[in-house]
């Protein structure tokens, strides 16, 4: 069975927990997709060399959540030769035989515009940064401050900025509880299931 689930969201959404708990429930596959952009990031050198290099075992590194790699990832993102050469990537993973769940930025719009369940994961700034600081600690403020600068550099770039698919179903996690979005998540993927058939 082939069948892709695209979350996209912008940072600290929660799109990541959600991925990961709806791969989990249905036997799928889960790519958290920035971590592709943390790994090039984190490598170093020439970004599209390393782009065009990357290995699933670069994924592995234990330094990829740091929030100097999430920034640094942010603007390897905005690279469109670089996104280009991980698009592959990407879409192997999504049409793999046992179903997929891909996490990121762009999927429902770019990397997987035909996945059969588009979900766009969001919460306001505030309830994202203080979910950020609560992971990495340091000035509440300056967390916030770069919560808000990802996001405009996020939305505003010009290769795949973060946008909502059409299609999308819209969870916004603000104020529901890890378990109840879970929940949101895992009946719109089994209605589609059914529809179907």
């Amino acid at each position: 069975m082939r069948f892709c689930v695209a979350i996209d969201g912008p940072a600290a959404a929660g799109k990541g927990t959600i991925g990961r708990a709806v791969a989990a429930r249905f036997g799928f596959a889960h790519l958290d997709t920035g971590l592709l952009y943390r790994a090039v990031a984190a490598k170093g050198g020439d970004p599209v060399a390393v782009a065009e290099g990357l290995q699933e075992t670069d994924l592995l590194r234990d330094d990829l959540r740091s929030m100097a790699v999430g920034q640094a990832a942010s603007r390897v993102a905005a690279i469109p030769q670089v996104r280009a050469a991980l698009v592959a990537f990407q879409r192997r993973i999504a049409r793999a035989e046992g179903g997929a769940v891909l996490d990121g930025r762009d999927i429902g719009t770019v990397i997987c515009p035909q996945a059969e369940v588009k979900l766009y994961v969001t919460a306001s700034p505030q309830v994202r940064a203080h979910r950020r600081w609560l992971e990495v600690g340091g000035d509440r403020g300056q967390v916030l401050a770069e919560v808000i600068e990802r996001d405009q550099r996020d939305m505003g770039r010009a290769a795949a900025p973060l946008k909502a698919a059409p299609d999308a179903v819209l969870l916004d996690t603000s104020v529901l509880t890890v378990d109840v979005a879970i929940a949101a998540a895992i009946d719109v993927v089994e209605r589609r299931m059914r529809e179907l058939g």
